[in-house]
């Protein structure tokens, strides 16, 4: 048997536990690391220097996230392209999909990060910035934009990576750039004095770590497909795959910046700092408990891709139930001790504030959909994972543009700030149900599937 095939056949007929806590655990541990990494800069910035530098660079962050959601895009929609393709054993396609997804990445970097560049100020302007804080906010942007092709280059290679089903390979190559970032941002802020411009060009150091540890892996031909890393051969093909079944992962991030933008606002115009404070603390603690749930997302989406493109539809749903309900179990325990001791939850976010029994209940109202998410999160893995990205694009539109914008610019303007947390939870009920509808028709579709046919040798 060719080495190369081993982790095809491990996915395709090992016990499903076993598949996914030896591709969950590495992809849980890298998101952690990547949620310390980020936690870390904030912290250093505000201890280091102030809160006007701290409040520049979190206005600009939403923004360089949008280099996240282009690496997103060329690498999800290649990793999804290239599971189904390892489990048809379609070998014309795998030998396309890197020089396809640079090809795409690069273009669609360089639309983005011009125009931003030229326009960092009215950006910086738009997300809130205004004097020492909106300079403060397009200095970082400014810099990290110079390594942007960097940036969602690397993203883009450790994506594929994982859509081989290599998550702990991808794991350890990411720690690569997060590693340099965490010792190199404060030495660029004090020692050498830097500033804001230091943390910036920390993180662009370990992008190009991160980067050349990707390259390297493809040029050494360490893949389990053939792979020309040096290539920029349009397929045509091949370049629209990469666009339909990676857009959904790039929706929602451009769409989180729309959510982020509205919600904030309909604070500021119905609350006080205090209710700033108090839902940025909320929001902060959702999305840490959130992050076992990306770990997950990233270990299902070879497995029910390369057991889709295999014809293997029960075990497709199997793996889709099974991450799903392990993903409920790993976050019912931290939402019930929310539930219970929200006071004790908050405190280690917010030490001197006091809290009123108005605040604790829009907490667990906010909480409330937290052991439905595993649902939402694994289906929108799913969705592209089975060559149905169509549903994961409409329902990332839909959730902002439809059910957010509106609710967030009326209700808490005029019944109160409290509707922001009611809102939101509304808005993800009704979104999982329309989600949990749009899974049980996808079943019933896999069950009349008929399984594809042996490729020739």
């Amino acid at each position: 048997m060719d080495l190369r095939d081993q982790q095809k056949l491990f996915i395709l007929d090992q016990p499903l536990p076993k598949v996914m806590w030896k591709l969950s655990l590495p992809a849980i541990a890298a998101m952690v690391l990547f949620g310390l990494n980020a936690f870390m800069d904030t912290v250093y910035i505000g201890q280091l220097m102030n809160e006007t530098a701290l409040a520049g660079v979190a206005l600009a962050y939403p923004l360089t996230s949008i280099m996240m959601g282009l690496g997103a895009w060329a690498g999800t929609g290649a990793a999804n392209l290239l599971s189904i393709a390892i489990g048809d054993e379609d070998i014309n396609t795998q030998k396309k999909i890197v020089s396809n997804a640079t090809l795409f990445m690069l273009i669609t970097t360089v639309i983005f990060a011009i125009p931003s560049y030229f326009f960092a100020g009215p950006l910086i302007k738009m997300m809130g910035g205004s004097g020492d804080i909106q300079a403060a906010g397009v200095e970082y942007f400014r810099i990290t934009l110079l390594a942007a092709p960097v940036w969602v280059y690397g993203l883009t290679l450790n994506f594929i990576i994982r859509g081989e089903g290599k998550m702990k390979t991808a794991a350890i190559m990411m720690s690569y750039g997060l590693i340099p970032n965490l010792v190199l941002t404060p030495l660029f802020i004090s020692y050498f004095d830097m500033g804001v411009a230091g943390a910036a060009w920390a993180t662009n150091i370990g992008m190009v770590i991160y980067s050349i540890t990707g390259y390297t892996y493809f040029q050494r031909r360490r893949a389990s497909f053939e792979a020309d890393v040096q290539s920029l051969e349009y397929d045509k093909n091949v370049f629209q795959s990469i666009l339909k079944m990676g857009f959904p992962g790039f929706i929602l991030t451009v769409m989180g910046l729309v959510q982020a933008i509205v919600v904030l606002n309909a604070i500021v115009s119905a609350g006080t700092d205090n209710d700033l404070a108090f839902f940025a603390a909320a929001n902060r603690i959702q999305l840490f408990l959130m992050t076992p749930l990306l770990g997950l997302m990233r270990a299902l989406q070879p497995v029910v891709g390369i057991n889709f493109g295999a014809g293997q539809y029960d075990r497709v749903k199997q793996s889709f139930l099974l991450f799903t309900k392990t993903g409920f179990f790993m976050v019912a325990p931290f939402w019930l001790l929310l539930t219970l001791f929200p006071t004790a939850s908050m405190n280690l976010m917010l030490p001197g504030m006091l809290f009123t029994p108005a605040d604790l209940f829009n907490l667990r109202v906010y909480m409330l959909v937290l052991p439905v998410l595993p649902l939402v999160f694994m289906a929108l893995t799913f969705f592209p994972a089975i060559n149905e990205e169509k549903y994961g694009s409409i329902i990332g539109l839909a959730r902002q543009l439809v059910f957010y914008v509106p609710v967030m610019l009326i209700l808490p303007r005029y019944f109160g700030v409290a509707w922001v947390y009611y809102g939101a939870t509304i808005i993800d009920v009704a979104i999982t149900a329309w989600i949990l509808m749009i899974v049980v028709k996808l079943f019933n579709k896999l069950s009349f599937e008929k399984a594809p046919q042996p490729k020739p040798a």
